[in-house]
Order: structure tokens, then C-alpha cells, then sequence
């Protein structure tokens, strides 16, 4: 597949542009992209700037570049709609939609979903950052009453990373609670994690790839040798059946799909 210079535009910060285009652009196996995000992209000046490099772009390229995205003013969007490009516009093919819908005219604002939702999410959203900090690793192991979710799992099962994604793009307080040898061997749980069992998940991967990755921090160790990462794991798996944990399976899964799973697992309600 041939290479494509992709443009992100926006009057704001192009997180969304961004976001949508590459979930969808990642749909097609082999294709090779050069990208250019170009936020707050909100003057006519700027528009038009923005305009002359995408037709550059194109000239410079056998293939048409393309373009998300989520300008609201109509006279910018007709600038970009000009330019030697595949357009996507991501606002107005839904908003005409919506207006039908609803039976109102939209405002056609810029930044209005910031003003109107953006100060009660960052504040949630700093909240779990914090707690997922405060309640990495065990550091705390007791009064979970907050947590929406407590992680376990053996070193490197991706426990840290998750917590942190699900704070910072769900606003969901999550900790985590590593499977250390001791626990392991004992095979069992501190009480402060038994009176919240409903709250927990059990990570589990490959041992192969644990033992990839404990590689790359601890090359040659006891830590991160395969047989060390066979027995944990097998313990770990053994713990969480014990008690009844359910578990998701991160051999070669994302955090964000991580991450979608144990929402759907516990049916979490997302800001």
C-alpha cells in the first residue's frame, strides 16, 4: 500500500480529529502514513496557510493527501473543502444529522464542548490520577473503599499502565496490587484486598512474553528467567481461581483494550 501524508486540522487542539483518524486509518494493514497535526487552526489567515501547505503536500506527492477534519466555521471549511485532498470533514456530516434529530439548530461554536463539559472531567480526571498514583504497586494496600477497580498481576503484566490509561482517559480510580514471590507461594490475598474481592481483576499473559519483557529490564536475572515467568504465572493463575477473580488475558493486547475489557467487565460508568 503507498504512502500517505495525513492531516489532522482543527480550531482546537486536534485531539479528536486525531483520534478518530488514526482508529480508522487503522483498519488497513500496510499502509504507511506521514502525519501533521494542525491545531487551533481558527483565523481565516491560519486556514488559508494551512490550505497552501496541504496543496503543497499534494504536488509533492503521487497520491492525494488527506484531511480530518473538525472545523465549525463554515467559511474554514470551505477553504480546506478547495485543496488538492480527500477531505473527511468530522463535524458537519454529523451535526446536519444531529439538527434533524433533535429538532435544533447547533450553535456552531468552537470550544463549546470544553466550556460545557471539560472543567468537571479534568477535575475527575486529576482525582484518578492521583489515586492511581498514591495506590500504584501496593505502595497502599489498604483502604481501597475508593477504587472502581483494583488490578492484580504479576511483575510487568501491565498493571501501572492500565491504571494510569483508565485515570487519565476514563476518569476511573484504579489500583493495583502486585503478586509478589511471597504472595504467590502463600497463595494467598492480605485482608485488605479480600473485603473488595468484587472489585478486583487478575492480569495474566504468556509467560513468553513476561519473560521478553523482564528480559529488557533485568537481562540474565533470576527475575527474568523463563522459568521464573512459568511459575509465577501459573501461581498467579492459580490465586485468582482460588478466589474467584476473573481475569483478562494481555498476551499481546494494548493497554487501551486492556482497558476497555475491564470496564466492560465491571460495567463501569465513564465520564
Amino acid at each position: 500500500m503507498s504512502h500517505r501524508h495525513i492531516f489532522y486540522i482543527s480550531d482546537r487542539t486536534g485531539n479528536t480529529a486525531k483520534a478518530i483518524g488514526q482508529s480508522l486509518l487503522s483498519q488497513f494493514d500496510g499502509l504507511e502514513v506521514q502525519s501533521t497535526l494542525l491545531p487551533f487552526t481558527d483565523t481565516a489567515e491560519k486556514v488559508e496557510r494551512v490550505a497552501r501547505q496541504i496543496n503543497e503536500a499534494s504536488e509533492n506527492s503521487p497520491q492525494k493527501p488527506i484531511v480530518f477534519n473538525t472545523l465549525v466555521d463554515p467559511y474554514h471549511q470551505q477553504i480546506i473543502a478547495t485543496t488538492d485532498a480527500v477531505i473527511i470533514d468530522l463535524y458537519h456530516q454529523f451535526t446536519g444529522l444531529l439538527e434533524n434529530a433533535l429538532q435544533v439548530d447547533s450553535s456552531h461554536a468552537t470550544g463549546m464542548v470544553h466550556e460545557k463539559f471539560e472543567y468537571s472531567e479534568y477535575q475527575s480526571r486529576i482525582d484518578a490520577i492521583e489515586y492511581a498514583t498514591k495506590y500504584d504497586d501496593g505502595v497502599i494496600n489498604k483502604q481501597y473503599e475508593d477504587a472502581k477497580v483494583i488490578l492484580l498481576g504479576v511483575s510487568r503484566s501491565g498493571k501501572t499502565p492500565t491504571c494510569i490509561y483508565l485515570a487519565v482517559n476514563f476518569s476511573i480510580k484504579a489500583a493495583n496490587y502486585p503478586l509478589t514471590g511471597e504472595v504467590l507461594e502463600s497463595g494467598k490475598l492480605p485482608k485488605s484486598l479480600l473485603e473488595h474481592l468484587d472489585k478486583c481483576i487478575g492480569l495474566t499473559l504468556s509467560p513468553n512474553q513476561l519473560y521478553e519483557m523482564r528480559q529488557k529490564r533485568r537481562l540474565g536475572s533470576d527475575y527474568s528467567s523463563l522459568s521464573t515467568c512459568v511459575h509465577e504465572i501459573r501461581l498467579a493463575e492459580k490465586l485468582y481461581d482460588h478466589y474467584n477473580i476473573p481475569t483478562i488475558e494481555s498476551t499481546a493486547t494494548s493497554v487501551e483494550e486492556i482497558s476497555v475489557n475491564i470496564l466492560q467487565l465491571k460495567n463501569l460508568t465513564l465520564y
